[in-house]
């Protein structure tokens, strides 16, 4: 009777370590989360049930709901200054590349090699690179006659977010355009040809053809990139630290959190509160789960078929 059920069931054993996996590494940490944040915490000890009142204490008592906005805000800037990078240049690079040249497979790998690093390697290069003593990048700008650009990136409030940006796109780009190009060409080339018989031009056929057609695959890239930006931290934490420059330029949730939970007094509070940073936690984790709900509707209903 076993044998009949696993002979009409086998997936189920090659979906179970997955499941395994994802049960340890993901469902039990997150339910940890949840019940953490009801409980008051000292130190590594679990105190009295508390019920919301960690949420309470994130949201509207001080500094913690200073702290907590201002690490939103940063997250939202990072995520909308990478959506206008990879809808644009990652975009049109790949355009480009769906176009059989010489050399552009070549350009495809270099532009796709930095993802295949991580992102602390990515971190760690980029601080050296960017030294405002020694860096090679300050360096390059003065051999150029751009000297007067140079200056300590990451250590100005002005300059420091932006330049982690920066540094995310750069590892971050070769994704998108893989993917952009594989929804490119999965485009019938008949619609296009059937387009520029009806006397439209190269613009016209990517504003009326191609862009609506591979805007589910946009969608869907822009939902990753998303929950990839809203759970970002080892990078953020390898050229900042875990306290960041002055004024929290850089705070995101991620940093955030883990100044909380793991000890530092430059919250305004005491180290190690496990209670609220487990709160912080789960608000992370609904403000992701709503915006991707409602992102994957939106991608649904604006699918276009001819």
């Amino acid at each position: 009777m076993v044998s009949r059920w696993f002979q009409k069931n086998i997936y189920v054993l090659f979906l179970l370590p997955g499941l395994i996996l994802y049960t340890v590494f993901m469902v039990y940490p997150l339910t940890s989360a949840l019940g953490f944040s009801l409980f008051s915490w000292e130190g590594l000890v679990r105190g009295a049930y508390c019920g919301l009142d960690n949420f309470r204490t994130v949201l509207r008592q001080a500094p913690y709901n200073i702290r907590f906005c201002n690490a939103l805000k940063h997250n939202t800037v990072f995520f909308l200054i990478t959506f206008a990078l990879q809808s644009t240049l990652g975009l049109f690079l790949a355009v480009l590349f769906t176009r059989q040249r010489r050399g552009y497979g070549l350009l495809q790998t270099l532009f796709f090699l930095p993802y295949t690093l991580s992102m602390v390697i990515v971190g760690f290069l980029w601080l050296l690179l960017l030294n405002p003593t020694w860096g090679a990048f300050n360096k390059a700008l003065q051999l150029v006659g751009l000297g007067h650009w140079a200056q300590p990136w990451l250590g100005q409030t002005e300059t420091a977010l932006y330049t982690v940006i920066m540094v995310n796109a750069w590892r971050w780009l070769g994704f998108p355009i893989l993917v952009f190009k594989a929804g490119l060409q999965g485009i019938s080339e008949e619609y296009h040809e059937a387009a520029r018989v009806d006397g439209a031009n190269g613009w016209q056929v990517f504003q009326y053809i191609t862009l609506p057609l591979v805007m589910p695959t946009i969608g869907m890239v822009t939902i990753l990139t998303f929950i990839w930006i809203f759970n970002t931290f080892e990078l953020v934490f390898v050229m900042q630290g875990s306290s960041g420059n002055p004024y929290y330029a850089t705070d995101i949730l991620g940093t955030f959190f883990y100044r909380t939970a793991f000890g530092d007094s430059t919250t305004g509070g005491e180290p190690g509160q496990i209670g609220i940073a487990s709160a912080i936690a789960i608000l992370m984790f609904l403000i992701v789960a709503f915006v991707s709900y409602f992102g994957v509707r939106m991608t649904r209903q604006n699918e276009v078929e001819y």
